[in-house]
């Protein structure tokens, strides 16, 4: 088939949802349930819609969009991704994925049938994903649609995870329009044949390499860690220094070995931050005596980042022990990395030997939604290069040919696994 993307279409779509935000252009800033957010879906489903996918939507707010097949008895393909944006961001993440999968298949409905296919659709129903909150911004859960779909959060837990506000999700999700219980999320897996996401890199790799597609193999699953030092504090003049007992002095030891731990664990992909160093009483002229740090490690491999955890927590209690500070230790979350399917990583490639578009196999080490959905059938992602590399911030940017590019890989990939 000859394959004819739309790219002005969908760039001029792309444009028009970030018109929906709370922040001035070019940042981006949508909030999950918030006014924008939903205003944002009503343009979605109108999309949706016109595209002649049947449209539907679960008790967290996940949207479904699907393209019938011929063989509906079948499981279908997938592909999607968020639109929910963190503050002062860009207009590219996760949005490139849900607008970029819609034209991949309105790219496949023209070309089938302008081929003369009876009928113009695939065996495989192919369906669109627009996942709720894959941001952690308003609930501190990353992922939050995908994890319920996958069964790796549990409906009651969720149904209490609260904003800064207060709100709990329960309430929240069902003034928004989503009710009925959240343990009907859940769908059970092989409920998709296959699923594959379309995403800009967020890193620089490829735009280094002059590529135009990264197939990625693994995706880096993110485990995060809270420590906290207390001490007596006191005034910073009248306590004299063998006297004391200060927490922000262990932290900062724990800050420079994260870096260490994560730079000598054998393997660069291994990532290791400090993301929060919240200090207390925060005055100039007193000695802190409250420290609080969050800290994410991350790496394809599972055992070898626990073994970077279990180092920084060893050392987190040496350093406070070594200084006579209270330690405490909380494990926020620990998610497991995700392995893309080969046979699907073989179409995404194949898919840009027909587009005769170079490429590269990679890894993402940020996660996405597609993390969880590898718990519910087989994976992969199409990467894209992005501008520097740069993501999150109002100068995210990927160009109309890069787009393109990806949505044509995209549509021959869900066509190859559609038929």
């Amino acid at each position: 088939m000859d394959l004819k993307v739309d790219i002005a279409r969908c760039s001029a779509e792309l444009d028009r949802l970030a018109q929906f935000s709370d922040v001035p252009a070019p940042a981006v800033q949508r909030i999950v349930f918030t006014e924008t957010d939903l205003a944002a879906r009503a343009y979605l489903v109108g999309l949706f819609e016109e595209a002649g996918l049947k449209v539907r939507h679960d008790t967290v707010g996940n949207i479904f969009a699907r393209w019938e097949g011929t063989d509906p008895t079948l499981p279908p393909v997938a592909t999607g991704s968020h639109t929910d944006a963190i503050p002062y961001s860009g207009k590219y993440d996760g949005t490139v994925g849900v607008l970029g999968g819609l034209e991949a298949i309105r790219t496949l409905q023209r070309a089938m049938r302008a081929a003369g296919f009876t009928p113009a659709v695939p065996r495989r129903s192919i369906e669109l994903v627009m996942f709720t909150s894959e941001e952690p911004t308003r609930f501190a859960y990353g992922c939050l649609g995908s994890r319920l779909l996958s069964g790796q959060l549990p409906p009651d837990a969720a149904a209490k995870l609260t904003d800064a506000d207060g709100q709990n999700l329960d309430n929240v999700r069902q003034s928004a329009g989503f009710t009925g219980p959240l343990a009907d999320v859940k769908l059970q897996p092989g409920h998709y044949s296959a699923f594959a996401e379309l995403h800009i890199e967020q890193g620089p790799l490829l735009e280094r390499a002059n590529l135009d597609i990264g197939a990625v193999t693994a995706i880096a699953a993110p485990a995060a860690l809270r420590v906290r030092y207390t001490g007596p504090g006191g005034h910073a003049g009248g306590v004299m220094m063998a006297d004391r007992r200060d927490p922000l002095l262990a932290a900062s030891r724990l800050a420079l070995e994260v870096d260490a731990a994560a730079r000598e664990s054998g393997s660069p992909d291994t990532v290791g931050t400090v993301g929060v160093l919240d200090v207390h009483p925060r005055a100039v002229n007193s000695i802190p005596r409250d420290v609080l740090l969050e800290i994410d490690v991350r790496d394809i491999d599972g055992p070898r980042r626990d073994r970077v955890l279990e180092r920084i927590k060893q050392k987190a209690k040496q350093f406070g022990d070594e200084l006579g500070v209270p330690t405490t230790i909380e494990m926020i979350n620990a998610d497991p990395p995700a392995t893309s399917d080969p046979a699907i990583v073989a179409a995404i490639e194949q898919s840009c030997v027909d587009a005769k578009l170079t490429h590269q196999r990679m890894v993402s080490r940020a996660y996405h939604d597609s993390l969880f959905m590898s718990l519910v059938c087989p994976i992969a992602m199409i990467f894209i290069p992005c501008r520097d590399g740069m993501s999150h911030r109002p100068e995210e940017y990927s160009s109309p040919a890069a787009i393109r590019a990806g949505i044509e890989v995209l549509a021959r990939t869900l066509y190859q696994l559609a038929q």
